[in-house]
């Protein structure tokens, strides 16, 4: 698989601090939006060495089902800000899935990272 890493602890490091950004409940500031976009291009990356990998697609299935899972979360965040994320996800059960969504992605990238380990 071609190297990935950097992307892989990129987006590893934005999905754990954009979740304590919005627990703690702090204001939408662009460099979030930057991080956000990023993250994107990072998640690509990473979906593209899974595939020209060739034998990674349960793998890139799974990664790419936990990244739009924590998307929902994120997007709601970068698109309309604090009140409407909360607005939106207003139970305590809405924020255990964004927290299981993130720690999902995580062990994914962990996954990920192991395979290049392997390469």
């Amino acid at each position: 698989m071609i190297d990935v890493k950097n992307s892989l602890d990129k987006l590893q490091w934005t999905a754990e601090h954009h979740y304590l950004h919005i627990i703690a409940k702090h204001d939408f500031m662009r460099a979030w939006a930057v991080q956000f976009e990023l993250a994107y291009t990072d998640f690509r990356t990473i979906q593209l060495a899974l595939q020209l990998s060739g034998k990674q697609h349960e793998t890139l299935v799974k990664f790419t089902d936990a990244y739009d899972r924590l998307y929902v979360f994120e997007y709601e965040f970068a698109a309309n800000g604090l009140d409407a994320f909360y607005s939106k996800f207003t139970t305590q059960d809405d924020l255990n899935n964004y927290e299981k969504a993130k720690n999902e992605l995580l062990a994914q990238i962990l996954v990920i990272k192991e395979l290049g380990a392997n390469d």
